[in-house]
């Protein structure tokens, strides 16, 4: 109840802001870009909407219908949809459909829910092969759009485990504020230190985020990752860098524990599925990634890739829920 109550009170501030914004911005009429666009929404409503200490993120924006969508974190797990116009001048905190009007988008998920109830997984095309695919998943640990996709391929990677060689790796930069970035230090030091048991604890993290509890369900040693904590945020001054304000991608703390493949394979958002040293498109249930990751093989496909797993697409966010319809938008 109490997300209800906060996301429905940042929903009617941005209500009476959508008047304000209309009154204040500039009189052009010329398309801003992306960047300037996100840029500028955030200022907005962190400088003039949000209590001290409070701040918002858009975790996504593209182009919809002649204006900008905007997928907004407004904390606690709540993201709310909201518009920009393309010039700037507008904002609109939410679109409601007419009665018994279908949006774009709700028309394109119910084709996509059909197919994806009645035909096979479409795999991406020219995907580069081998005889031990190599699957890197770029993140950011509290990144709706990448727990969605790690919920997909836990399934695929515990199916696959002794075939392939599969690793979470985390974009160079944090969306999400101190919490992503000491969660990632965790992750990434479970992985090193206890790698048998990193699959079991990020299934347990992406229930409800829960890190400390799911520490001692999956009997994490605590010692020797903090140890590795410790090392990692020394080496790559995490911590220090985030409390000082250096070493910022825009307006978010770097995260440079593999910043080298970031910048090799030209990761610029959370999710990004890279196989075999090649970026990647695929959907996000278990099923596609399945399919998607057997195309990757050099010859004949193992067994276990004839496995039927589900083709109902994960939530976005924690919890276990589906959606029916895969998406693509990320955190960037």
């Amino acid at each position: 109840q109490n997300k209800l109550f906060i996301a429905i009170g940042v929903l009617a501030v941005l209500l009476v802001a959508s008047v304000i914004w209309a009154f204040t911005a500039s009189n052009s009429t010329q398309a801003i870009g992306v960047e300037e666009a996100k840029a500028q929404t955030e200022t907005f409503i962190n400088e003039n909407l949000m209590m001290e200490g409070q701040t918002v993120n858009i975790n996504s924006i593209e182009e919809e219908n002649g204006l900008y969508k905007m997928a907004i974190d407004i904390g606690q797990g709540e993201i709310v949809t909201s518009y920009l116009s393309l010039d700037g001048n507008t904002f609109f905190p939410q679109g409601l459909n007419m009665p018994g009007a279908e949006t774009e988008d709700a028309t394109a998920n119910n084709a996509e829910n059909n197919d994806s109830a009645n035909s096979e997984p479409v795999v991406p095309e020219n995907i580069v092969k081998s005889e031990r695919p190599n699957v890197e998943l770029f993140i950011m640990s509290h990144c709706p759009y990448g727990t969605q996709i790690e919920k997909g391929i836990l399934p695929v990677a515990n199916l696959l485990e002794d075939k392939i060689d599969f690793e979470i790796k985390f974009v160079d930069y944090a969306m999400h504020g101190e919490k992503e970035l000491k969660e990632q230090m965790n992750q990434y030091c479970i992985n090193q230190e206890e790698p048998d048991k990193f699959n079991d604890y990020l299934s347990c993290f992406l229930e409800d985020s829960d890190g400390n509890s799911c520490l001692a369900e999956t009997d994490i040693n605590t010692t020797a990752m903090n140890s590795c904590v410790n090392n990692v945020n020394e080496e790559y001054k995490i911590m220090e860098n985030f409390e000082n304000n250096v070493n910022y991608k825009g307006s978010y703390p770097e995260f440079a524990i593999h910043k080298a493949e970031n910048e090799k394979y030209g990761v610029s958002g959370s999710p990004t599925l890279v196989i075999n040293e090649a970026k990647v498109s695929s959907g996000r249930d278990s099923a596609t990634l399945l399919a998607t990751i057997c195309a990757a093989f050099e010859g004949e496909a193992p067994s276990e890739c004839d496995t039927q797993l589900s083709s109902s697409a994960p939530s976005p966010g924690f919890g276990y829920d589906t959606t029916g319809a895969n998406t693509t938008a990320s955190c960037n």
